[in-house]
């Protein structure tokens, strides 16, 4: 394989085990040859030699929500890069479900498990460390122990209020992920605080909350109508999902009643998945690097594996505003 790849064996040790340097076109070499000689590798007998498995688990709470396959790709892609399976674990939320899994990668020796289940248990992450697993959260932050890919939640949430309060909206609706969910609470800072800066009375009966999910965001909105009528002048005439399922739930919700978008009520959302480019009206939102997130959570956690007594990596991503046609300029806002 050496010989045909164009390398040294070590090279080929390197590439095909995932350890040490080995420069991109090399790696690439090598597969190649080793696809082409059918080579396959005895994984029992790596892993007695070298005490790794050469498996992550990423555990997420919801694999329908399209927010994270995109990451599931980013960490898939990275890890294959680097000579590492991925096992993916669905939990729907359900922490019976993300005990089971987390004794069954304790019972295969995982090196590794990416965590971005809806709230991790501190408990359960430190058994993990205490075996030898390493741990890294995306989007979930539990502290200042943990290693962490995240983006910056309260910047994003004011981008999306300020862009409502651009348009001349000063009544904003906000419905909010799960309560003790620390990406709910960035979120909800952020709205809030966007508020409070611009000199707007923040009303907490304009927040409802949901749980992420399509369904949520409808029965929110249903709330928010029955509450306040969006034509008097005290209702509300923007609404900020935080997040773009339960946007969608929101439009369903107002089209239902009547109720035109953006016409009558402008809607936001969050995490710019795909079907917010394509819907109609296309959905105004703040758009996260999922991809990048998954990427360098993979990346973040091999080098754990490396260095397991190294400080605390962290790493806070920046969201971006994406206008369409669900926001507009409120008619009578003053310029």
């Amino acid at each position: 394989m050496a010989e045909k790849a164009g390398v040294s064996v070590a090279t080929v040790s390197r590439a095909l085990n995932g350890s040490g340097y080995v420069s991109k076109e090399a790696r690439e070499r090598v597969l190649a040859a080793a696809r082409a000689l059918d080579y396959h590798m005895n994984v029992n007998a790596r892993s007695l030699t070298s005490g790794k498995t050469y498996t992550i688990a990423l555990v997420l709470p919801d694999v329908t929500n399209p927010f994270f396959p995109a990451v599931a790709r980013g960490v898939e892609d990275y890890a294959s890069d680097n000579g590492y399976c991925v096992m993916l674990c669905n939990t729907d939320g359900n922490s019976r479900k993300e005990s089971d899994y987390l004794a069954m990668l304790r019972s295969r020796k995982v090196d590794g498990v990416i965590f971005a289940v809806s709230v991790p248990s501190k408990s359960r992450i430190n058994t993990l460390l205490d075996d030898g697993i390493a741990v890294v959260l995306v989007d979930r932050d539990l502290g200042d122990s943990y290693d962490i890919v995240k983006t910056d939640n309260i910047a994003g949430a004011m981008l999306a209020t300020n862009h409502l309060v651009g348009l001349g909206h000063t009544r904003i609706a906000f419905i909010s992920g799960p309560a003790q969910l620390a990406t709910s609470q960035e979120r909800f800072s952020g709205y809030r605080d966007a508020l409070m800066s611009k000199g707007i009375p923040f009303d907490e009966r304009l927040v409802i909350e949901g749980d992420f999910r399509m369904e949520s965001g409808h029965e929110a909105m249903c709330q928010l109508m029955n509450g306040f009528d969006c034509r008097d002048r005290n209702g509300f005439t923007a609404v900020f999902a935080a997040n773009d399922l339960m946007a969608v739930g929101a439009v369903t919700a107002l089209e239902e009643s009547g109720l035109r978008v953006p016409t009558d009520v402008a809607v936001m959302g969050y995490d710019d998945i795909n079907i917010a480019s394509v819907m109609r009206p296309r959905l105004s939102t703040i758009a996260q690097p999922k991809y990048e997130m998954g990427w360098i959570a993979a990346e973040t956690i091999i080098k754990r594996m490396s260095e397991p007594k190294g400080s605390r990596m962290e790493e806070i991503l920046q969201p971006m505003l994406v206008v369409r046609d669900s926001t507009v300029e409120r008619r009578g806002a003053l310029a």
